[in-house]
């Protein structure tokens, strides 16, 4: 009997493997989930980014578009005392933003955050002329 056992947990090991994988090139072919925000001088993009970190992070600014990578370390799955079971998230997710097209803005002194609730927050000035009317 606990060779049956054996044998069936390695099955339900290697399904959830396949399974977890699968949904995880999904997330990696799927855009960032995002929020496009507006005041007065600024625009503020604030992506999904959970268990990412400041040096996982690639932002770049092309046109009116914001493109941001992450790239999650293959090692952050492992944590001391367990072993992975069902590796569902991607390994590198990415997602942009065009601002509209009124938006005056400049990259200089633009601003990427990762939180600590799990976003990336990138801050992007507008212009003198686009902030004052």
């Amino acid at each position: 009997m606990p060779a049956f056992l054996s044998a069936g947990r390695r099955t339900v090991k290697g399904v959830l493997e396949r399974v977890g994988r699968g949904w995880g090139k999904y997330q990696e072919r799927r855009p960032l989930d995002h929020d496009l925000l507006e005041s007065d001088d600024a625009y503020l993009v604030v992506f999904d980014a959970p268990g990412i970190h400041g040096d996982d992070v690639d932002v770049r600014f092309v046109d009116r578009t914001i493109e941001v990578t992450l790239r999650r370390p293959v090692d952050q799955e492992r944590r001391s005392g367990f072993d992975l079971v069902f590796p569902g998230r991607g390994r590198t997710l990415a997602g942009s933003v065009t601002l509209p097209p009124e938006a005056r803005v400049t990259p200089r002194g633009a601003n990427a955050t990762v939180t600590r609730a799990g976003t990336l927050e990138v801050e992007i000035r507008k212009t003198d002329a686009a902030a004052s009317g």
